[in-house]
């Protein structure tokens, strides 16, 4: 208890009462937790900085892949009321909490020593102790993507993923686990979830030789939230040749529940990178979408309502080894409103999909070469990070990957500048992949336009292709127990 300051304000405090689930749905626990009313805090006050990093889900695809590469264990640990543990710097001050307020100092205020959840600068107090005490046991952070950690090499190698206060550990040494769960229980109140079987909505299923992630409760509740739960199903999420432009007056929507629907679907892609293109689309008619966008969005969970099982598939080994391997594509100003062009990136590590992007490209495109180039130029950036994390976290220099490109004239102005007064006009960000490939970084390579996996991204497919490039992106039934 002390006194209130001048120049500071007491925050609010309330109580939070909600339910944790697991996959299925079941209630695992009731929480109860003393939060802070945070929107009532001021900047340069009551605190300074917020930001605090959290894998990114490719990043944990990446730890997915390498685990089932080298037929890892994937464990899985949590911190209870992890926020409770974050150091503040700065002087915080709350009112006494309803019903443990002390009537002989009513007028007085609590002063904050840790953070609380609902403070804006928990997450970031939380971090920095997470990651001061990673480092004091050993581990270094990754300079190239933040929230993950490593310790050791060879076969005593460990990689820990972070998104708040969930970790996952994978390493080739179980022995090396352990110890470090141990560890972590003596420093913070921890749950030790065992092998990684729910992580952030997906469900993941460790097998010997395979690991599988998919979402199906998530797609269901999709589904259900449609109302669509007893639809006929369709064997692709988007038709053949349409066109979609902007809604037509007195034809608009609730735009709440589509962008709704949309924010879930994104998520979705998550797992379902045969999702990606239909998604990416139909999000762009999310200010004034009209009835021609909703039928889109209902094809898309009719096709969701069939395909419920399914999920992507990490494999063991393989011929690649640990190769990076990316398809870059691109249709040409297939945007009705913009005359903007889509391109379409999939990355592979060895012989499973870890990354995949299907966006719209930021400028109008003059031929479809141009086109394929910025989708290159695009993948090229991708794939050097994606092989500079790599090899940051297995150890040794990072590797040259190969590029496939189904158009020929986009490969040579890639390769030779000398197409000047064709390209002039492109943005230099753009000119990026022969800066890559004079560096010897990547190899850029033709692929037959059967072969395109990227396709998949960048245009609605027949059933017989949609079924063939869909199962190559390893996006297959799960067997269910």
């Amino acid at each position: 208890l002390s006194d209130l300051p001048k120049g500071h304000r007491a925050i609010g405090l309330k109580r939070v009462f909600k339910v944790k689930k697991d996959a299925a749905g079941n209630v695992v626990k009731h929480k109860a937790r003393l939060v802070a009313k945070g929107y009532a805090q001021k900047q340069g006050v009551d605190y300074d900085e917020v930001f605090a990093p959290v894998a990114r889900l490719e990043t944990v695809r990446i730890l997915l892949a390498l685990a089932a590469h080298g037929d890892w264990e994937l464990h899985h640990m949590d911190v209870k009321s992890a926020f409770l543990n974050g150091d503040l710097q700065e002087q915080v001050y709350v009112h006494q909490p309803p019903g443990f307020a002390d009537a002989a100092h009513a007028g007085k205020v609590l002063k904050l020593n840790k953070a609380l959840y609902g403070l804006k600068q928990a997450p970031r107090a939380w971090n920095a102790r997470l990651d001061q005490e990673l480092k004091a046991v050993g581990f270094q952070k990754s300079i190239l993507e933040h929230a993950v950690y490593k310790r050791g090499t060879g076969d005593d190698l460990l990689l820990i993923g972070v998104y708040v206060d969930d970790l996952i550990i994978c390493g080739p040494n179980y022995q090396k686990i352990k110890q470090f769960k141990d560890q972590m229980k003596k420093i913070f109140n921890m749950s030790d979830l065992g092998l990684l079987s729910y992580y952030r909505g997906m469900e993941v299923r460790q097998e010997k030789h395979q690991i599988t992630i998919w979402q199906k409760a998530y797609a269901a509740k999709i589904v259900e939230i449609c109302n669509l739960t007893r639809c006929n199903p369709v064997d692709t999420p988007m038709e053949q040749r349409i066109k979609l432009t902007i809604a037509k007056p007195g034809t608009e929507l609730d735009v709440t529940r589509y962008r709704s629907v949309i924010g879930s679907l994104r998520y979705l892609v998550n797992t379902r990178p045969d999702l990606a293109y239909a998604v990416g689309i139909a999000s762009r008619f999310m200010e004034a979408p009209g009835k021609e966008h909703w039928s889109v969005v209902k094809r898309i969970v009719r096709y969701i309502a069939g395909t419920l099982d399914y999920g992507c598939k990490f494999m063991k080994g393989g011929k690649m080894g640990l190769s990076l391997l990316g398809f870059t594509d691109s249709d040409c100003s297939g945007d009705l409103v913009h005359r903007k062009s889509t391109s379409g990136i999939i990355f592979y590590l060895g012989s499973n999909l870890v990354t995949w992007a299907s966006q719209k490209q930021k400028v109008v495109a003059l031929s479809s070469c141009e086109a394929e180039y910025i989708a290159a130029a695009l993948g090229a950036c991708q794939g050097v990070w994606l092989s500079r994390l790599i090899a940051d976290l297995i150890g040794g220099e990072a590797q040259k990957f190969r590029l496939l490109i189904d158009n020929q004239s986009a490969i040579e102005l890639a390769r030779n500048p000398v197409f000047h007064e064709r390209s002039k006009h492109i943005d230099t960000r753009y000119h990026y992949i022969r800066d890559c490939i004079e560096k010897n970084l990547v190899d850029v390579e033709h692929v037959g336009t059967d072969e395109q996996v990227a396709d998949i991204l960048t245009k609605p497919l027949g059933r017989v292709k949609f079924v063939e490039f869909r199962l190559k992106l390893g996006v297959v039934p799960v067997k269910q127990d």
